[in-house]
């Protein structure tokens, strides 16, 4: 039976964060973003099913690729770190992706450690004077089905 008094939890607008491991002058904090934040999507999937002749054979993945979406406000000198960091070197490693999570959510997702990152592109950027911003798209991977390793 359901119970109306379980705790729903809270969400944070201000807590979602990328730190960086070897460019903490690139750390994303709320304060250099716009209304849209940080997003994450995690792309392919977590698990191959592979066809036989009666049924299918699953194959858990060790890894799944992200996309990491920062809403940067072009105003800002962060994004102009972004854009040189694009125009001369994109490879950036790893960062920690934090949610937007309240401390007190016990047993909440995240955070997320992000391997091989890089940018991988820029999204279109109005001119118009209506726009405050710098979409900066970030690509790597996310380490899944941990048992794997251990002979699961």
């Amino acid at each position: 039976m359901p119970d109306p008094r379980t705790p729903q939890g809270n969400l944070n607008r201000i807590k979602a964060s990328v730190v960086w491991s070897d460019f903490p002058d690139l750390n994303i904090t709320p304060d250099f973003l716009g209304t849209e934040g940080l997003s994450l999507a995690f792309e392919d999937t977590a698990t191959a099913r592979i066809p036989t002749m009666t049924g299918l054979v699953n194959s858990p993945e060790a890894y799944q690729t992200v996309t990491l979406t920062a809403h940067l406000l072009k105003t800002q000198s962060l994004a102009q770190l972004y854009e040189d960091r694009r125009q001369t070197y994109t490879l950036l490693g790893e960062c920690t992706v934090r949610p937007d999570v309240s401390i007190n959510n016990a047993g909440s997702i995240g955070p997320y450690a992000l391997l091989n990152m890089s940018i991988t592109n820029v999204q279109e950027l109005r001119f118009n004077g209506s726009d405050a911003g710098y979409r900066v798209i970030l690509g790597g991977y996310f380490l899944i089905n941990s048992a794997l390793w251990d002979g699961g």
